[in-house]
């Protein structure tokens, strides 16, 4: 199976082909608006502005999987998220990523993607570390483990990277650049 088989949720509830980004680099993360992470969306917007006319999508998937920290209905998620930190980029109905109800495109997403990263210095190992103690979703070495995690997909429709919440999408501008 292709990514392009698969169809998401629209954050009005529309159904949304992902074969309509067939050619595109893709930046996938599941995303909560009360988390130590949040942060990142400022990161991953300003990706978005450099690489956005070149072929890169962020899509964004708000998930209340861990912590909670993604309260809110889908609308109330889009105004805080284009407010504070004045996204653009698509942002796609609230869904679980791991579990029975995991969604299908992160059910995909972690049956091909390459191991996560590692993470990078003694804080962020700290920061996973005691994630991994209370992320109570995460059941199998696949699954996703917190907030913000992030899967880089190639043109052709080929996981290249994923990254853990620590790492920061600053960070990811090599490796985009490279796909487009």
């Amino acid at each position: 199976m292709s990514i392009y088989e698969l169809s998401v949720k629209t954050r009005k509830g529309e159904d949304f082909a992902l074969s309509q980004l067939q050619g595109k680099v893709l930046l996938i993360v599941n995303s909560a608006t009360g988390c130590g992470f949040t942060p990142q969306y400022e990161g991953l917007e300003k990706l978005y502005e450099a690489y956005h006319d070149r072929g890169l999508e962020v899509l964004d998937f708000p998930c209340n999987q861990f912590g909670h920290q993604a309260p809110g209905e889908d609308e109330e998620i889009h105004a805080f998220c284009t407010g504070r930190y004045k996204t653009q980029f698509d942002q796609f109905k609230k869904i679980d990523v791991n579990g029975e109800s995991a969604d299908p495109l992160y059910v995909w997403l972690k049956q091909n993607a390459p191991a996560e990263s590692e993470p990078k210095g003694l804080k962020n190992k700290a920061a996973m570390k005691m994630i991994a103690g209370i992320s109570s979703s995460c059941k199998e070495p696949t699954d996703i483990k917190w907030n913000f995690t992030k899967f880089l997909v190639d043109r052709s429709g080929r996981i290249v990277k994923r990254w853990g919440p620590t790492d920061v999408p600053s960070d990811f501008a090599a490796d985009i650049e490279a796909l487009l």
